[in-house]
């Protein structure tokens, strides 16, 4: 019964869910780590407020004029409304692409972070000095890749939102279906740092998230939580990071896998 309630689907999820928060505490206690955090939050606060500036003209240049007025009072109603649905479409498309654009942005230093983390954790890597053609190939590299990882997002994306053409259902499936997909693109965003370094392709990541599919979607679930948060998001990729790789060292692939999601309730 104890083992039970140590190792459950529920408690697995949980586990998850607290990594970005316990990278928080374990980069408050490694003073070391901070000089590569610094140039992410940066980045980050950069890309957040060009995006509210450009959201916020957006809207009140351009959605505002699309919603229809009136003096009756179902004038008004419809009004407010669509208000209501324009302000969180906007915040939507505006959370999105911060974390695209957030993340590719500082992937060369979230990598770095995560190699940084990593020593900290095994103190194997070997400490070698920065080098600045290193840093601009490894920087190339991981561009290339990300770019590839956002295109696949974006495409995933548009296609769910076409089943918002449904009739009665199609907006819930859209919301529940996007919600997840973000979930799981996020576990495999900051995971994929170390899985590169480990030599681990896509194909073995997949393996990984499905063998780890409670605790890895409590993950994602957490970095999404962390940034949807206003102001907490300038410092949540660089916690996603630290935490991916905390997690990654603490639940090592070659461990005997958690159960996937078509067994998640089998015990």
């Amino acid at each position: 019964m104890k083992n039970f309630l140590l190792d459950n689907p529920a408690a697995r999820f949980s586990k998850g869910f607290f990594y970005p928060f316990r990278a928080g505490r374990y980069l408050a206690g490694h003073p070391r780590l901070w000089k590569f955090v610094a140039i992410p939050f940066l980045v980050n606060v950069v890309v957040f407020s060009l995006l509210l500036y450009l959201g916020f003209h957006f809207f009140d240049g351009f959605v505002l004029r699309l919603i229809p007025s009136g003096e009756a009072w179902y004038w008004v109603l419809l009004y407010y409304t669509l208000w209501v649905v324009a302000v969180a479409v906007t915040a939507v498309l505006v959370f999105f692409t911060f974390t695209l654009l957030g993340n590719l942005i500082a992937s060369p230093f979230n990598d770095l972070l995560s190699e940084k983390t990593e020593e900290l954790m095994v103190g194997s890597l070997p400490e070698e000095p920065f080098s600045l053609a290193r840093f601009k190939t490894d920087a190339k590299r991981i561009l290339v890749l990300e770019s590839k990882k956002m295109a696949v997002f974006l495409l995933v994306m548009l296609l769910l939102l076409t089943l918002n053409l449904i009739p009665g259902i199609g907006s819930l499936l859209f919301s529940v279906l996007a919600f997840f997909w973000t979930v799981i693109f996020l576990a495999l965003e900051y995971l994929g740092f170390v899985a590169s370094r480990k030599q681990f392709d896509f194909k073995a990541l997949r393996r990984f998230f499905w063998s780890r599919f409670t605790l890895l979607s409590g993950f994602g679930t957490g970095v999404f939580a962390l940034l949807a948060v206003p102001f907490l998001n300038f410092i949540s990729i660089p916690l996603g990071v630290i935490g991916a790789t905390l997690l990654w060292f603490e639940n090592p692939p070659h461990q005997e896998p958690d159960r996937g999601p078509g067994e998640a309730d089998s015990e």
